[in-house]
């Protein structure tokens, strides 16, 4: 591997987390001020986690140690796939290993409030992981790759051919992200339910590592949002930071819906944009 790679990589692994953690603080601002609150510092985030990892490592059994590393490892790497050009799909399924990680630490305890956390969170999965696949192959249709690093040499903005795709992907990052009206395993800013699912039995330093790998996922969308407009990274960020807001302010505005109705509404609307924007593209 060549050193300039692997500097590209470290720099990945240290700013991404960075980058997420002030974008969760945006996100904490905006939401007070929505609700008419002052809000929290923009690095409260990060306060939280250094705080976790000064705590006590109580666990219910030695395994959550190893799936907590392991969800927060496939993130980070996924992450940095993406960010350094590699493939699209072996991203997507090194992300998902990162997801099953964290249900199988949830599975393995017996609380049911966990467990039923994880059966959500495996319904979500089903959920997203189509539209995932469809924007890869949407993707391959117009660059002719999957390498992610081709998205920029492109000449024409993938939101002017992969309209439908951009529309199913936005419910995709709201169940990414945990926001309502998709926050089914965990009431991630604990607005909703007073007690946990998917990560109640996790505490101290294990807890912390799952927020940094939500930094990660946070940073990974922002930047799926700007890459729809690649061609000019100006117009990029202001889409990201857009559909970024979009989310926030959809959180407030929405009650929490059935997983039942998530998982009909994305195999039917949002897989039918999906294929449609495909087939279009195919016969174009």
């Amino acid at each position: 591997m060549e050193t300039a790679t692997i500097i590209k990589a470290v720099a990945a692994l240290i700013l991404l987390p960075a980058f997420g953690a002030i974008l969760n603080g945006v996100d904490r601002k905006l939401t007070a001020r929505i609700q008419g609150r002052q809000g929290p510092p923009l690095l409260q985030p990060v306060y939280d986690v250094l705080k976790l990892f000064g705590k006590e490592a109580i666990l219910v059994n030695r395994n959550q140690i190893v799936y907590a590393f392991m969800h927060l490892g496939f993130i980070a790497v996924a992450c940095t796939m993406l960010v350094l050009g590699q493939d699209m799909l072996m991203a997507i399924f090194v992300l998902a290993f990162g997801g099953i990680a964290l249900i199988l630490g949830a599975l393995s305890v017996r609380s049911p409030y966990s467990r039923i956390g994880a059966h959500r969170e495996i319904m979500q999965m089903l959920s997203y992981e189509p539209i995932l696949l469809m924007l890869a192959v949407g993707i391959f249709l117009l660059t002719g790759s999957f390498l992610a690093g081709d998205i920029t040499h492109h000449g024409r903005p993938l939101l002017l051919s992969l309209p439908l795709i951009f529309i199913a992907f936005m419910p995709v990052a709201a169940i990414k992200l945990r926001k309502s009206p998709f926050d089914f395993s965990t009431s991630h800013h604990g607005h909703q339910e007073i007690v946990k699912g998917l990560t109640l039995e996790f505490a101290g330093p294990y807890l912390g590592m799952i927020e940094i790998a939500h930094w990660y996922e946070s940073s990974l969308i922002f930047i799926v949002f700007a890459a729809f407009w690649a061609t000019n990274w100006f117009v990029g960020l202001l889409i990201a930071c857009v559909g970024y807001f979009g989310e926030i302010l959809a959180d407030n505005l929405m009650a929490r819906l059935t997983w039942r109705w998530m998982l009909v509404h994305m195999w039917t609307v949002g897989l039918g944009l999906a294929v449609t924007n495909l087939i279009w593209l195919y016969w174009k």
